[in-house]
C-alpha cells in the first residue's frame, strides 16, 4: 500500500510516501481501505517527535473514513461497511491506502455524508464533544469563549455550544468573522486587532485550542467557579495563577458511541461540515506546512481514492 510516513523525527523533509506493506487484521480489528483522511495539529507535532512515537517507519494521521475490506475474529462488522473513525493514540497512522483497527471504536458513516465529509469531522468531533459536553459540561444559558475558531475543533464546538443552548464568544482574524458568525458565534473578536482580556470578562468556561500565552491569558476571563479546557497545551492543562477557577485536560477516548453521537450531531442540522481543502497523498508535506502555519480556514484532508 501507498503511505506517508516518517523513519526519523524532524521537519517536512523527512515525510516520504512510498509503499509499505498490507495491515492484516487480529481478533477485534478490521481492515479499512482509507478513502480519506484527515490533516491535524497532532501530525505534524508527532512528525517532529513530540509525542515521542518511536517506532519506525511511522505512518501519520489520527482520523479517517473508508470501506470495511478484511475481518478479524470476533468483530460485528461485515465486508463493505462504510465507516469513519479516529485511531487509538500511539498506533500508526491513517496518511496511508488501508488501516487495521479495532472494529468496536468505529462507527458506521452516515450514507449522507462523503468519506471526505466524514473525515473532516471524526477527530474535531470527538474532540469538541469530550471538551464542550463531557469536560466542561457547557449547559444552556451559559457563555463560552471558543479560542481559535476557525480550526476545525473550534468550528465544531461552536456549533454544538450553539446547539446546547450557550452564548458563544470566539476569536479569529477578521477574514473568517463572517464564515464564523454562519456557523452561529454571537461574537468574533479580531485577534490581531483586540486583546480578547479586555473585550471578554465573567464567561462561564473557556475552550482553548490555541494553547501558548493564549491559553494560560484565557484563566483572566473567567468567573469565579468559571472552568477552562485545553487541547494545545500538552498532556496536562495549564495552571492557574487564581484559586476560584479549573483547568481541564480532556479526555478523549476512542469509542463508537462518540463516533455515533458526531453522526447524530450532523443528522439534526445541529452541526454542519466544515470548509474543506483537499490534496493527494503525494502532497502530504504540503498539507502538514498547511496546517503547521495554522492559517487556514476549516480542515484539510487527503483523498486517497
Amino acid at each position: 500500500m501507498k503511505a506517508a510516513y516518517i523513519e526519523k523525527f524532524g521537519g517536512p523533509e523527512v515525510l516520504k510516501v512510498g509503499n509499505l506493506p498490507d495491515p492484516s487484521p487480529g481478533p477485534g480489528q478490521v481492515v479499512v481501505d482509507v478513502a480519506a483522511a484527515s490533516i491535524n495539529a497532532a501530525d505534524w507535532k508527532v512528525r517532529a517527535g513530540e509525542y515521542k512515537q518511536a517506532n519506525f517507519p511511522l505512518v501519520l494521521g489520527r482520523d479517517f473514513s473508508g470501506v470495511v475490506s478484511a475481518l478479524g475474529s470476533g468483530v460485528d462488522l461485515k465486508v463493505g461497511d462504510e465507516v469513519f473513525g479516529v485511531l487509538e493514540a500511539g498506533r500508526d497512522g491513517t496518511y496511508c491506502e488501508k488501516i487495521a483497527i479495532g472494529g468496536a471504536i468505529v462507527g458506521k458513516k452516515p450514507a449522507a455524508l462523503s468519506h471526505v465529509e466524514a473525515a473532516a469531522l471524526a477527530l474535531t468531533g470527538l474532540t469538541a464533544i469530550c471538551a464542550v459536553e463531557e469536560a466542561l459540561k457547557l449547559k444552556a444559558g451559559e457563555t463560552i469563549l471558543i479560542q481559535g475558531g476557525a480550526g476545525g475543533v473550534a468550528s465544531f464546538a461552536i456549533q454544538l455550544a450553539k446547539h446546547i443552548g450557550a452564548r458563544v464568544i470566539t476569536t479569529a482574524s477578521a477574514a473568517n468573522a463572517a464564515y464564523l458568525r454562519g456557523l452561529g458565534a454571537d461574537e468574533v473578536i479580531d485577534y490581531n486587532a483586540t486583546d480578547f482580556t479586555k473585550a471578554v470578562k465573567n464567561v462561564d468556561a473557556v475552550f482553548d485550542t490555541v494553547g501558548g500565552d493564549v491559553a494560560t491569558r484565557s484563566f483572566a476571563v473567567l468567573k469565579p467557579g468559571g472552568r477552562a479546557a485545553f487541547i494545545a497545551s500538552g498532556a496536562q492543562a495549564p495552571k492557574p495563577e487564581r484559586s476560584d477557577v479549573t483547568a481541564i485536560r480532556p479526555a478523549v477516548p476512542r469509542t463508537r458511541k462518540h463516533m455515533e453521537r458526531v453522526a447524530e450531531l450532523h443528522k439534526s442540522g445541529a452541526v454542519r461540515v466544515p470548509d474543506v481543502t483537499l490534496f493527494p497523498l503525494a502532497e502530504a508535506a504540503k498539507a502538514l506546512g498547511v496546517s503547521e502555519g495554522r492559517h487556514f480556514k476549516g480542515k484539510l484532508i487527503l483523498k486517497m481514492r
